[in-house]
């Protein structure tokens, strides 16, 4: 019932608002969770890549969230050049920030996992904060029918899988990534420990305020998507970080369009995206990652709530920019 009523409070404080909060959507197009078989939206070659983070940007998202797939099967790859297949043509399109993913593939080594980043500087990548179990064996059991081979086996086999981002591997990250490249950081907290661990590098000078977290709910191997889980970990962060740092939600599967109107009503911004959720309603997939921006917006702006641009994001968060970009 507390929880509600923060929500019902931050409501009514926004729509009495003269000037609308700016909030920032995070488009996650494709992810290294979701395989071809589970949806014909879910892209995987450069163009469909492209095109759909375009129209994700023009629908309004000021931030998109970018993995790689091979362009033959549809299969995770944090190969650089298949990043290279689409981002020039992104980069050439549209003013949105491009944010690349360092945690594509469960199975490689950090270094492996950032060389994508290391060779294009972006403006901004994510960060997983704590190594965890991240499983999606459940789902190899709702289909009976593959489009490629790789698909059911690489589900199966995640119950063994162990999400690897150590002390030293997170150290690592900010050293090649944030000192040696600008990069600013999409710190992704899966659990409560994960911003203890965030806290732990801010006291230590590795990360310097304000910093970006973006709560992810719902994951099988971190904390559920639930309202009292969201309120839990944004006490927390503001008990740690003060104003020292900006927020985002991020609800896996059903729960994901109730978890990011919810964390906007606390004050936080959003992330949507195929990655994410393959569906636009209950039982109804999606046609493409720019339907789930604008339902996020014409959620947000019935709240009397705005969205922000790619100009105000890079304020809002301190982004070098993307000419210091190398692509």
């Amino acid at each position: 019932m507390h929880a509600l009523r923060l929500l019902a409070t931050a409501a009514r404080d926004n729509s009495m608002s003269k000037h609308p909060r700016k909030v920032i959507i995070t488009c996650a197009i494709t992810g290294a969770i979701h395989t071809p078989t589970m949806s014909d939206a879910l892209p995987f070659k450069p163009e469909d890549i492209a095109r759909q983070a375009l129209d994700a940007a023009e629908a309004g998202a000021a931030i998109l969230h970018l993995h790689a797939r091979n362009p033959a099967n549809g299969a995770v790859s944090i190969d650089p050049d298949h990043f290279m297949g689409f981002l020039p043509q992104i980069k050439n399109s549209t003013d949105a920030v491009l944010n690349l993913s360092t945690g594509g593939s469960l199975v490689n080594t950090v270094e492996e996992r950032i060389a994508p980043a290391k060779r294009v500087s972006p403006e901004m990548t994510s960060l997983n904060m704590g190594s965890m179990n991240f499983s999606m064996h459940p789902l190899a059991a709702k289909y009976k029918e593959w489009k490629f081979d790789w698909e059911k086996p690489y589900l199966e086999n995640s119950d063994s899988y162990i999400f690897r981002n150590t002390f030293r591997d997170i150290a690592m990250v900010a050293r090649e990534l944030g000192e040696g490249e600008g990069v600013k950081f999409e710190h992704e907290c899966y659990d409560v420990g994960h911003l203890y661990n965030l806290k732990f590098f801010m006291d230590t000078g590795v990360f310097k305020a304000p910093v970006f977290i973006q709560f992810v709910l719902g994951i099988l191997g971190g904390i559920g998507a639930e309202l009292d889980n969201l309120v839990f970990m944004k006490r927390t962060a503001d008990r740690l970080f003060g104003d020292a740092y900006r927020w985002s939600v991020l609800g896996a599967g059903a729960s994901q369009m109730d978890m990011a109107i919810a964390g906007a009503l606390m004050g936080g911004n959003v992330r949507v995206g195929l990655e994410d959720s393959l569906f636009i309603a209950k039982g109804k997939l999606a046609t493409s990652n720019a339907e789930q921006v604008l339902k996020v917006r014409r959620m947000l702006e019935e709240q009397g709530l705005a969205v922000a641009t790619p100009a105000e994001a890079r304020d809002m968060l301190g982004l070098k920019g993307s000419a210091g970009t190398r692509f």
